[in-house]
């Protein structure tokens, strides 16, 4: 009687999370609308905001490329002022976030494909691909499979290359696993997540300081719908395998490259991935920031603003521009003692 009782309590509190889920998931949806258009993309409903070029543009078109729990308004809210009129800008949600249906995206080439055939849709021959994070392996994918669509490459503190273990977060394994997956997700994802969401974000931006309504004004919740939660955890759990077998076809990328990357990023190992790409992509360039965490696109957006000139063959100091970013971030501290500092490994740990 006592196992029936309990399997009763414990069915009904999965019952209670999962109306929990439903009602956040509702709110999260009513607070972040979408803010572009849709286009449909091999059974894949892309949501993207299109920027148009002014006459007078001094930049070809940029295209970016969100990285793991974003979406568009990542990049878009400190990017954009600083480029509208000198380009043509994409930003887009990638397949399974935000806004944006998966469809048959499940790999990092297939993502490419499509993020190839919205610029068909919108008239966008080549551009210059910005990727942060996740987004940079993404990137990575788009030069190798569009070679003639890329101008050139920006990655900002990208994953690109084996680490050591190739360990992930247990809960993207465990929603990456059938049934379970579904489950953990449609229940106690949305929750968990909403509890975490601001120590996670201090994690990211770390030691930078979170700017002010950053969750809510760049609609991070919206990652926890159990859907985009489970195209994340996929996403992620076929990185390693993704980096293993590709990175050794980077030599084969001749598109002009600049990597942005900090010495305090506390997500992934700046040693390996940045390094990695200097050292593999023919004529790389690598600008390291001191004291500088995961985010360069919200905290040097004039130094990104500044790499995707370089790209586009603007003569750009990037050193100088990046010694200014230092200036400005040189006493932050936010986190210290709260999130570990991560132990990098030697650069030639990530395979050649």
């Amino acid at each position: 009687m006592n196992l029936i009782c309990a399997a009763l309590l414990l069915i009904a509190f999965f019952f209670a999370l999962a109306g929990v889920t439903r009602a956040g998931v509702w709110l999260v949806e009513r607070r972040n609308p979408p803010v572009g258009q849709f286009a449909d993309i091999d059974g894949a409903r892309i949501h993207y905001v299109h920027v148009s070029a002014s006459a007078g543009a001094d930049l070809p078109p940029v295209v970016f490329i969100h990285g793991a729990s974003a979406n568009l308004k990542d990049q878009m809210l400190p990017l954009r002022p600083l480029l509208e009129g000198r380009a043509e800008l994409l930003f887009l949600d990638r397949p399974g976030f935000g806004w944006s249906g998966r469809g048959n995206n499940e790999t990092l080439a297939a993502q490419a494909n499509t993020i190839a055939a919205l610029m068909d849709r919108l008239g966008i021959e080549r551009a210059i691909v910005v990727g942060h994070s996740f987004g940079g392996a993404v990137t990575t994918a788009f030069a190798r499979e569009h070679p003639e669509r890329t101008l050139g490459l920006v990655f900002l503190a990208p994953v690109s290359h084996p680490w050591p273990g190739g360990a992930t977060a247990w809960y993207y394994k465990l929603t990456a696993v059938p049934v379970v997956g579904w489950l953990f997700s449609e229940t106690v994802a949305y929750a968990a997540g909403m509890l975490q969401i601001g120590n996670a974000t201090a994690c990211v931006f770390s030691p930078n300081h979170v700017p002010k309504g950053y969750i809510g004004k760049a609609s991070i919740p919206l990652v926890l719908r159990p859907p985009a939660f489970r195209a994340n955890a996929r996403d992620v759990a076929q990185l390693y395998d993704y980096v293993c077998a590709a990175s050794p076809g980077y030599r084969e990328i001749k598109a002009p490259t600049v990597v942005i990357s900090g010495d305090r990023d506390k997500v992934v190992y700046a040693t390996v991935h940045s390094v990695g790409l200097e050292r593999d992509v023919p004529g790389a360039e690598l600008v390291w920031v001191a004291n500088l965490g995961h985010k360069p696109d919200w905290i040097a957006a004039d130094l990104v603003v500044g790499a995707i000139g370089r790209v586009a063959g603007v003569a750009v100091d990037l050193e100088a521009m990046a010694s200014i970013v230092e200036g400005r971030i040189a006493g932050d501290a936010q986190g210290a003692g709260r999130f570990p500092e991560l132990k990098a490994p030697d650069a030639e740990l990530a395979p050649g």
